[in-house]
């Protein structure tokens, strides 16, 4: 199941989320470019786990500051294609709503939530975690929130039968969430040994979802 595009018009120019996918575009080619090679600016410019808990690392910048470097790299292409495909459907309508400025703070805060839930659940781990899917969690959670009936225009695959289908998000994202908590804790069972942050995206996802509140309850208030 790909979602492709949702029915939910915006009424200004997402510049905020265009710039996000241009600079994890230009993220991974300086990754390619580099000539230390990807692997080793990942270790590099990654956020480790067991670094950002204990401060311990002999990195070229500190641990902190990984947080927000790993957040504009990937791990291949096909990784960046998806976390920005998912930026661009549902991130344009959370700009919309917050506003230019706002949301970058909300994006930002998404994925340092989501680097910290990832090293907590994992503490030992000596692997960069790298990519914009926890940032990207936090933007379908405060989705998930406002437009909970949004029409999504999603690719179904029923084996060989391919078929295009509007779908609510509240059904799209639901299952998306499902399937990382699943495995997530499937990935418990084998010590950790998943490629895949699950982890970073639940903890992005629910800090999406509880900030988006937190603005509208405020909101309301005054």
């Amino acid at each position: 199941m790909i979602p492709l595009k949702d029915d939910n018009p915006v009424s200004i120019f997402p510049f905020v989320t265009i710039g996000l996918i241009a600079a994890n575009a230009a993220g991974l080619v300086l990754q390619i470019i580099s000539p230390l090679g990807p692997q080793r600016v990942a270790f590099a410019y990654g956020a480790i786990p067991s670094v950002l808990l204990t401060f311990s690392s002999a990195q070229p910048i500190h641990p902190v500051l990984t947080i927000f470097t790993s957040m504009f790299m990937h791990g291949g292409l096909l990784h960046l294609a998806t976390n920005m495909l998912y930026l661009w459907i549902f991130g344009n309508n959370i700009e919309d709503k917050l506003g230019h400025v706002r949301f970058t703070v909300f994006y930002l805060l998404c994925g340092v939530a989501a680097s910290y839930a990832h090293a907590i659940t994992d503490p030992s781990s000596r692997i960069p975690m790298i990519g914009a899917s926890g940032a990207v969690s936090g933007v379908l959670g405060a989705y998930l929130y406002l437009f909970p009936q949004a029409r999504i225009h999603t690719l179904i695959f029923f084996g060989f039968f391919v078929q295009v289908v509007k779908l609510p998000a509240i059904f799209v994202i639901g299952l998306w969430i499902l399937f990382q908590f699943l495995n997530g804790l499937i990935s418990r069972g084998f010590a950790g040994q998943s490629g895949v942050a699950w982890f970073a995206h639940i903890g992005g996802f629910l800090a999406g979802l509880l900030l988006i509140m937190l603005v509208f309850r405020v909101k309301r208030r005054k």
